[in-house]
């Protein structure tokens, strides 16, 4: 078993943050002594997802909504899939989007590499995507492709 302080700095989140946690209900089977907290094993699996979750872009409501259907039992199994696989597609989609930003910043290094060995950005201003090296075209063509649903300037 371990202590709120313990836990706080295992996971390095302020103890407020545990606290607030238990206020609402996010480790419902959790035990005290003397009115003390006590985190064990199930708690400290409770807390990884429910971090997992909030780096997820989940909102505590969700969250809270996940741990009340655990609480109820095998008839949410549906639900709770469900909310994984709208939070993974939400994942994906974020990581997509991540990926063509990463694209964006390897073309521009190795833009300014270029510019940095000519002394200046002639060549490349005039440069068509097919005259640049494979690797970079494939990371120019993806920084630069629209998004259906937000094109990009």
């Amino acid at each position: 078993m371990y202590t709120i302080g313990q836990i706080s700095e295992m996971f390095g989140l302020p103890v407020s943050t545990l606290r607030y946690y238990d206020k609402e209900g996010l480790f419902p089977d959790m035990q005290r002594e003397s009115g003390i907290r006590k985190f064990g094993e199930k708690e400290l699996e409770t807390l990884r997802v429910i971090e997992c979750m909030k780096k997820s872009g989940m909102e505590i409501k969700d969250i809270k909504q996940f741990m009340e259907w655990c609480q109820e039992g095998s008839a949410t199994y549906p639900k709770r899939r469900e909310l994984f696989l709208k939070q993974k597609a939400h994942m994906e989609a974020e990581i997509e989007r991540m990926n063509r930003v990463l694209d964006m910043i390897r073309y521009k290094c190795w833009y300014y590499e270029q510019a940095i060995k000519d002394g200046n950005e002639d060549r490349l201003k005039n440069m068509k995507a097919e005259d640049m090296p494979a690797e970079i075209r494939e990371a120019y063509e993806n920084a630069h492709r629209e998004d259906e649903k937000h094109p990009q300037a």
